[in-house]
């Protein structure tokens, strides 16, 4: 019987191994691909002592195969080439080296995820067309595009780490905020998150954007009602919510800043963990939050975003009407804007202005659990009897 999730599992690796050898990345993927088709016929009665280095000669022979008819130019550059790296330390090289490569600041950012997740993820192409809601051919079409504007680059070293985390922190927060079809983005990003901090393990930034996503992702279970409704946050229902990757991104959080280098991904981790850390909504540290919102500002300097959601935790501290004000500084075709804005008017009682931003900003939106979250909150407020307070 094959062992799928081994396959899987050795897939970067292999891949990985062929790339730091000097492969060519589209070639390289072909080659592995021929080597695991091999391998499911000739492993049916198991897999031998050492698959990944069985996957590694079988898939480099592919390869050199396919490149017989080459230039002997091509050739000789192969053939310098140093074997890999044995043990662990060797896959969480070829990891990282893969990793940086699927993340070349010369793709956009959907490609680059598409190609981790093909690539470094072992996703097929219909997987990764429905978690990003697109037609397979859409997809296909995008991964090649993707390999070509990477062909001929050569990485024999790992690349920027920070181009890493950006990816996978987009990668996650695309299946975070989607429906049921791409939670897949979000678990395989905190798969690879492991990985990347395995491979950098004084990097304090990649231990706190694991930690990160997995204080986030700890609450998924109660985000949805069992009608598959979106729940906020402040109404979820916190016993649902798994404590032991909470604990887990707390210890992670804590060895991060430990290190002394404080940066965006631990300052996001830090308010995610003081969400957490509170047993019920009326409990959460706000000025804590807030000042953990002042050093995120800090380390994002001009970030609308942050400016947006610092906004939020000032309406906290402050009162709503100090949020509103800051919300107001703020683009008008701000993603989430009319949201917070709406948020901050209903706790200042304006509940008719509140109902009527809530529709625009449902208005705007295209993922649907939060459309009908927003529409929902303009009718409830509609219902109401009467002007609130000013």
């Amino acid at each position: 019987m094959i062992d799928d999730h081994l396959l899987r599992d050795l897939t970067p690796q292999v891949l990985g191994a062929l790339v730091r050898r000097g492969a060519d990345f589209a070639a390289a993927e072909d080659a592995v691909q021929d080597a695991l088709a091999e391998a499911v016929r000739g492993w049916e009665h198991g897999a031998p002592d050492e698959p990944k280095a069985w996957l590694v000669t079988v898939a480099w022979r592919k390869f050199l195969d396919a490149r017989r008819s080459a230039s002997a130019r091509v050739m000789r550059e192969i053939a310098v080439h140093r074997e890999p790296a044995a043990g662990p330390a060797g896959q969480a090289d070829d990891t990282l080296l893969l990793l940086s490569r699927c993340c070349h600041p010369a793709l956009s950012p959907a490609s680059a995820i598409a190609l981790t997740l093909r690539a470094v993820g072992g996703l097929t192409t219909a997987q990764i067309a429905r978690a990003f809601l697109v037609p397979e051919p859409t997809m296909a079409q995008r991964i090649s595009r993707a390999k070509r504007t990477l062909a001929g680059e050569r990485f024999e070293r790992p690349g920027d780490v920070r181009a890493v985390l950006r990816v996978l922190y987009l990668m996650f927060d695309q299946g975070f905020a989607g429906d049921k079809t791409a939670e897949d983005l979000s678990a395989e990003a905190i798969r690879l998150a492991r990985q990347l901090v395995a491979s950098v393990p004084r990097d304090p930034e990649a231990a706190g954007l694991l930690a990160l996503l997995l204080l986030h992702h700890a609450r998924r279970p109660a985000r949805t009602d069992t009608a598959g409704q979106l729940v906020p946050l402040a109404e979820q229902d916190r016993a649902l919510w798994d404590t032991g990757m909470i604990a887990e991104g707390v210890d992670l959080l804590q060895h991060a800043l430990a290190m002394g280098r404080v940066g965006e991904y631990q300052a996001q981790a830090a308010i995610a963990a003081l969400h957490d850390d509170a047993a019920a909504a009326a409990e959460t540290d706000w000025p804590q939050i807030l000042e953990w919102y002042d050093e995120l500002a800090r380390l994002t300097p001009g970030s609308p975003v942050v400016a947006l959601n610092r906004a939020v935790a000032v309406g906290h501290v402050d009162g709503p009407l100090a949020g509103l004000r800051l919300v107001e500084a703020l683009d008008p075709g701000l993603p989430r804007r009319d949201a917070v804005a709406a948020y901050l008017h209903e706790r200042a009682g304006n509940r008719a202005e509140a109902a009527r931003l809530y529709k625009v900003a449902a208005e705007s939106t295209a993922v649907l659990a939060e459309h009908a979250h927003l529409l929902k909150q303009a009718a409830r407020l509609n219902r109401m009897t009467g002007p609130g307070p000013d």
